[in-house]
Protein backbone atom coordinates (compact mmCIF):
# COMPACT_ATOMS: atom_id res chain seq x y z
CA UNK A 1 0.00 0.00 0.00
CA UNK A 2 2.84 2.56 1.07
CA UNK A 3 4.51 1.81 -2.51
CA UNK A 4 0.81 2.46 -4.52
CA UNK A 5 0.78 5.61 -2.32
CA UNK A 6 4.48 7.04 -3.01
CA UNK A 7 3.49 6.14 -6.59
CA UNK A 8 0.59 8.19 -6.68
CA UNK A 9 2.80 11.43 -5.19
CA UNK A 10 5.23 11.06 -7.21
CA UNK A 11 2.88 10.82 -10.44
CA UNK A 12 1.04 13.80 -9.03
CA UNK A 13 3.60 15.43 -8.08
CA UNK A 14 4.97 15.24 -11.60
CA UNK A 15 1.54 16.62 -13.41
CA UNK A 16 1.60 19.49 -10.94
CA UNK A 17 5.16 20.39 -12.32
CA UNK A 18 4.81 20.12 -15.52
CA UNK A 19 1.23 22.13 -15.56
CA UNK A 20 3.04 24.63 -14.35
CA UNK A 21 6.38 24.84 -16.09
CA UNK A 22 5.92 27.76 -19.26
CA UNK A 23 5.03 26.64 -22.30
CA UNK A 24 7.89 26.75 -25.07
CA UNK A 25 7.32 30.18 -27.31
CA UNK A 26 6.72 29.48 -30.50
CA UNK A 27 9.27 30.17 -32.79
CA UNK A 28 10.26 33.67 -33.42
CA UNK A 29 9.03 35.46 -36.86
CA UNK A 30 11.55 35.05 -39.70
CA UNK A 31 12.02 38.06 -42.23
CA UNK A 32 11.95 38.03 -46.01
CA UNK A 33 13.78 40.67 -47.72
CA UNK A 34 11.54 41.47 -50.49
CA UNK A 35 13.29 40.77 -53.80
CA UNK A 36 12.62 44.01 -55.78
CA UNK A 37 13.57 42.38 -58.81
CA UNK A 38 10.89 40.24 -59.55
CA UNK A 39 8.58 41.71 -57.23
CA UNK A 40 6.19 44.19 -59.02
CA UNK A 41 2.26 45.71 -58.66
CA UNK A 42 0.60 44.50 -62.73
CA UNK A 43 -2.23 47.11 -63.79
CA UNK A 44 -4.77 47.32 -66.15
CA UNK A 45 -6.82 50.57 -66.75
CA UNK A 46 -9.73 50.74 -68.97
CA UNK A 47 -11.39 53.38 -70.87
CA UNK A 48 -14.66 53.44 -72.59
CA UNK A 49 -12.80 52.21 -76.31
CA UNK A 50 -9.85 50.35 -74.72
CA UNK A 51 -7.81 49.31 -72.27
CA UNK A 52 -3.86 49.69 -71.12
CA UNK A 53 -1.79 47.72 -69.06
CA UNK A 54 1.63 48.53 -66.93
CA UNK A 55 3.47 48.03 -63.98
CA UNK A 56 5.08 49.79 -60.78
CA UNK A 57 8.63 48.27 -59.78
CA UNK A 58 8.40 47.29 -55.70
CA UNK A 59 11.42 49.10 -54.51
CA UNK A 60 11.94 47.42 -51.12
CA UNK A 61 9.81 46.04 -48.04
CA UNK A 62 9.89 43.03 -46.05
CA UNK A 63 7.62 40.12 -44.55
CA UNK A 64 7.36 38.47 -41.44
CA UNK A 65 6.29 34.64 -41.71
CA UNK A 66 5.78 32.43 -38.32
CA UNK A 67 4.91 28.96 -38.70
CA UNK A 68 4.79 29.19 -42.36
CA UNK A 69 1.89 31.62 -42.23
CA UNK A 70 2.32 35.25 -43.48
CA UNK A 71 1.51 37.56 -40.25
CA UNK A 72 3.24 41.19 -41.58
CA UNK A 73 4.89 43.09 -43.24
CA UNK A 74 5.64 45.89 -45.21
CA UNK A 75 6.90 47.55 -48.98
CA UNK A 76 7.66 50.40 -50.81
CA UNK A 77 6.26 51.06 -54.73
CA UNK A 78 8.42 52.96 -56.89
CA UNK A 79 5.43 55.04 -58.70
CA UNK A 80 7.60 56.59 -60.45
CA UNK A 81 8.82 54.09 -61.86
CA UNK A 82 5.89 52.73 -63.57
CA UNK A 83 5.89 51.37 -67.06
CA UNK A 84 3.68 51.22 -69.44
CA UNK A 85 3.23 47.61 -71.56
CA UNK A 86 0.91 48.10 -74.38
CA UNK A 87 1.81 49.69 -77.78
CA UNK A 88 -1.21 51.70 -77.71
CA UNK A 89 -0.66 53.36 -74.86
CA UNK A 90 3.71 53.85 -75.32
CA UNK A 91 5.78 56.36 -74.14
CA UNK A 92 2.72 58.94 -74.46
CA UNK A 93 0.23 57.48 -71.90
CA UNK A 94 3.66 56.96 -69.78
CA UNK A 95 4.54 60.37 -69.28
CA UNK A 96 0.34 61.15 -68.91
CA UNK A 97 0.36 59.36 -65.93
CA UNK A 98 3.17 60.57 -64.63
CA UNK A 99 1.38 63.67 -64.51
CA UNK A 100 -0.08 65.39 -61.95
CA UNK A 101 -3.63 64.39 -63.48
CA UNK A 102 -2.73 61.09 -62.76
CA UNK A 103 0.05 59.59 -60.02
CA UNK A 104 2.19 63.74 -59.96
CA UNK A 105 5.72 61.32 -59.65
CA UNK A 106 7.43 64.65 -59.31
CA UNK A 107 5.88 64.82 -55.49
CA UNK A 108 4.91 61.24 -54.95
CA UNK A 109 7.54 59.30 -56.90
CA UNK A 110 6.89 56.30 -53.87
CA UNK A 111 3.56 54.62 -52.25
CA UNK A 112 4.08 52.60 -49.30
CA UNK A 113 1.88 49.91 -47.86
CA UNK A 114 2.27 48.34 -44.43
CA UNK A 115 0.21 45.04 -43.45
CA UNK A 116 -2.00 45.69 -40.04
CA UNK A 117 -4.42 41.78 -40.30
CA UNK A 118 -3.96 38.89 -41.70
CA UNK A 119 -6.17 36.51 -41.04
CA UNK A 120 -6.20 33.09 -42.78
CA UNK A 121 -9.95 31.95 -45.27
CA UNK A 122 -7.68 28.18 -45.42
CA UNK A 123 -4.63 26.90 -45.72
CA UNK A 124 -2.96 29.76 -48.35
CA UNK A 125 -5.31 32.33 -48.93
CA UNK A 126 -6.04 34.96 -46.29
CA UNK A 127 -7.44 38.32 -46.16
CA UNK A 128 -5.07 40.84 -45.75
CA UNK A 129 -5.77 44.51 -44.21
CA UNK A 130 -3.47 47.47 -44.01
CA UNK A 131 -2.84 50.97 -44.98
CA UNK A 132 -1.35 52.22 -48.27
CA UNK A 133 -0.14 55.61 -48.70
CA UNK A 134 -0.54 56.91 -52.38
CA UNK A 135 -0.20 60.81 -53.47
CA UNK A 136 0.10 61.88 -49.49
CA UNK A 137 -2.92 60.31 -49.02
CA UNK A 138 -3.35 57.47 -46.47
CA UNK A 139 -6.53 55.24 -46.46
CA UNK A 140 -7.13 51.11 -45.19
CA UNK A 141 -7.04 48.28 -47.52
CA UNK A 142 -8.10 44.69 -47.45
CA UNK A 143 -8.16 41.96 -49.98
CA UNK A 144 -7.23 38.14 -50.45
CA UNK A 145 -3.94 36.95 -51.29
CA UNK A 146 -2.91 33.31 -52.21
CA UNK A 147 0.42 32.85 -50.16
CA UNK A 148 2.17 30.01 -52.47
CA UNK A 149 5.42 29.69 -50.36
CA UNK A 150 6.32 30.29 -46.68
CA UNK A 151 9.27 28.04 -46.18
CA UNK A 152 12.61 28.20 -45.33
CA UNK A 153 13.12 28.39 -49.17
CA UNK A 154 11.43 31.60 -49.96
CA UNK A 155 8.44 33.52 -50.00
CA UNK A 156 6.15 33.98 -52.92
CA UNK A 157 2.77 35.79 -52.46
CA UNK A 158 -0.06 36.85 -55.31
CA UNK A 159 -3.19 39.03 -55.19
CA UNK A 160 -5.24 39.59 -57.98
CA UNK A 161 -7.72 42.79 -57.11
CA UNK A 162 -9.82 45.92 -58.16
CA UNK A 163 -7.83 49.22 -56.61
CA UNK A 164 -10.23 52.42 -56.78
CA UNK A 165 -8.13 54.80 -57.62
CA UNK A 166 -10.24 58.14 -56.71
CA UNK A 167 -9.85 56.84 -52.72
CA UNK A 168 -6.20 58.40 -53.30
CA UNK A 169 -6.78 61.40 -55.27
CA UNK A 170 -6.31 59.65 -58.77
CA UNK A 171 -9.41 61.76 -60.46
CA UNK A 172 -8.87 62.47 -63.96
CA UNK A 173 -11.37 61.26 -66.12
CA UNK A 174 -13.86 59.84 -64.24
CA UNK A 175 -16.70 58.28 -66.08
CA UNK A 176 -14.34 58.71 -69.33
CA UNK A 177 -11.56 56.43 -67.37
CA UNK A 178 -12.82 53.66 -65.39
CA UNK A 179 -12.04 54.90 -61.71
CA UNK A 180 -11.50 50.76 -60.69
CA UNK A 181 -7.96 49.89 -61.56
CA UNK A 182 -7.28 46.08 -61.92
CA UNK A 183 -3.96 45.08 -59.78
CA UNK A 184 -2.33 41.97 -59.70
CA UNK A 185 1.01 42.14 -57.07
CA UNK A 186 3.35 39.76 -57.37
CA UNK A 187 5.85 39.53 -53.91
CA UNK A 188 8.92 37.32 -53.58
CA UNK A 189 11.13 37.32 -50.44
CA UNK A 190 14.34 35.50 -49.64
CA UNK A 191 16.37 35.42 -46.26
Amino acid sequence: MKKIMCSLTIIATSIALFSFTPKQNKADAVTFTVNAKNSKVDFTGSKKSDYHTGYFPIKSGSVQVDGGKLVGGSFVIDVAGLKVTDDRGGEKLQGHLSSADFFDIAKFGDAAFKITSVKYISGDKASITGSLTLKGITAPITFTASIRNADDKGFFAEAFMPFDRTLFGVNYGVGMVDSEVQLAIHIYGTK
